[in-house]
């Protein structure tokens, strides 16, 4: 059994409650900004209740076995904050947020061999019902990716018996950059306010293609294994996707959030610059999204 920490009750954080729960092993506490009168996952048909301590004060919290930490990528700062109270017994820190900068983004704050990133799939939103419990709604599997490493196993090992796709690979770098290209083509349907059937235009298509062309090149430069072939492959899948629906990107924009532009096509361009490799298409849409924030 272990006593475990998650950062963040939104969609992600709530699936991974819920998994870790089904092991009927754990303890689990969650650290977020305000109080849950109530927290419900549903998914293939069933709810689940999620059955933890909640907590909104980082000076409230104690030590635990491991930290999960399931915010946006742009709220390190702010998930940062509940950390020395939870790790004060050495807990490993799991990172489930967008991009491919785990560690570099958590750095700062915890020595960088104890951060375990973790690639996150799973198709999940959460709402607020009117009754006000706030209910998460799992439209998927999840799936969890880690290094293969001690702590990467014994993440893995946590959600044993659970429906959790867990695994600890040996190559997670091109596991994080394929990822990393179909949310890079996110960009397109969250500038132009349109859900992903807008991929299927022809000319919108060729920009997805030669932003997917930057991200090869430059994920291949950090050691990933892309074959020629991997762009075309992510597009069409895109186009056989449903065309009604609308990546996390589009949604923030949309409920005026603040977006996760620097860890996704952000890191393209930080990573491009690095290896003298250019993204101006990555770049564009970069800019053109953060103005648009600031507006």
């Amino acid at each position: 059994m272990a006593r475990i920490a998650i950062i963040g009750a939104g969609a992600i954080g709530g699936v991974v409650a819920s998994l870790l729960q089904e092991t009927g092993r754990h303890e689990l506490v969650l650290c977020v900004r305000r109080q849950l009168s109530q927290l419900v996952v549903k998914y293939d048909g069933a709810e689940r209740r999620i059955e933890a301590v909640v907590q909104t004060h980082p000076e409230e919290a104690k030590a635990v076995d491991w930290v999960m930490i399931a915010t946006k990528a742009y709220d390190a700062e702010t998930a940062a904050r509940w950390l020395d109270p939870l790790c004060a017994n050495g807990a490993p820190v799991a990172v489930l947020q967008n991009g491919v900068e785990h560690r570099e983004r958590f750095a700062p704050y915890i020595a960088k061999e104890m951060i375990v990133p973790v690639i996150v799939d799973c198709p999940a939103e959460r709402t607020c019902l009117e009754d006000g419990r706030d209910r998460i709604l799992q439209r998927g599997p999840m799936s969890l990716r880690v290094p293969e490493s001690m702590l990467g196993r014994e993440f893995v090992q946590l959600f044993a018996g659970s429906r959790a796709d867990a695994l600890a690979v040996d190559d997670w770098t091109t596991v994080a950059w394929k990822k990393l290209c179909h949310n890079a083509v996110g960009a397109l349907p969250a500038l132009l306010l349109k859900p992903a059937g807008v991929l299927r235009n022809e000319a919108i298509g060729q920009v997805a293609l030669d932003m997917l062309h930057e991200c090869v090149a430059v994920g291949r430069a950090e050691g990933a294994n892309l074959p020629d072939s991997f762009a075309e492959e992510v597009l069409t899948a895109c186009r056989r996707g449903n065309p009604d629906s609308i990546n996390s990107l589009h949604a923030d924009r949309i409920a005026g959030r603040p977006m996760e532009t620097a860890a996704r096509n952000g890191a393209i361009v930080r990573k491009g610059r690095v290896h003298g490799i250019a993204t101006p298409t990555n770049a564009m849409a970069l800019a053109l999204l953060d103005e648009l924030a600031r507006s």
